[in-house]
């Protein structure tokens, strides 16, 4: 998952609910989108694997401000925030568990 150093934090207004106490795993997807129920399994195991960690889907079309504001051109897009709601990792595509338990290692550090 490669680094993203855009600075914005993200709290429960952009995610609609409390983000983790240790790291949020913040998963843009839509309706048709057929990784993207893949991915949601993998940071849905993920996130339960690791105490603090939540794992938060958000569609895309339904939030269109937030998705623009962030630049996500396609879904999946996940976002890995610190405890403070940091971008800290981004990725597209369907992620490899390793990948997102790495980016997490670096997001709770």
């Amino acid at each position: 998952m490669p680094e993203h150093d855009g600075g914005k934090r993200l709290g429960a207004g952009e995610l609609g609910v409390e983000p983790g106490e240790r790291a949020t795993l913040v998963q843009f997807s839509s309706a048709f989108c057929q990784p993207c129920r893949a991915t949601r399994r993998t940071l849905s195991e993920v996130a339960a694997m690791v105490d603090g960690v939540t794992h938060v889907e958000i569609d895309a079309e339904d939030h269109l401000p937030l998705v623009r504001e962030l630049g996500v051109r396609q879904t999946p897009t996940v976002l890995v925030l610190d405890a403070d709601g940091r971008i800290v990792r981004r990725a597209t595509g369907q992620p490899r568990r390793a990948d997102v338990i790495a980016a997490l290692g670096r997001a709770v550090a």
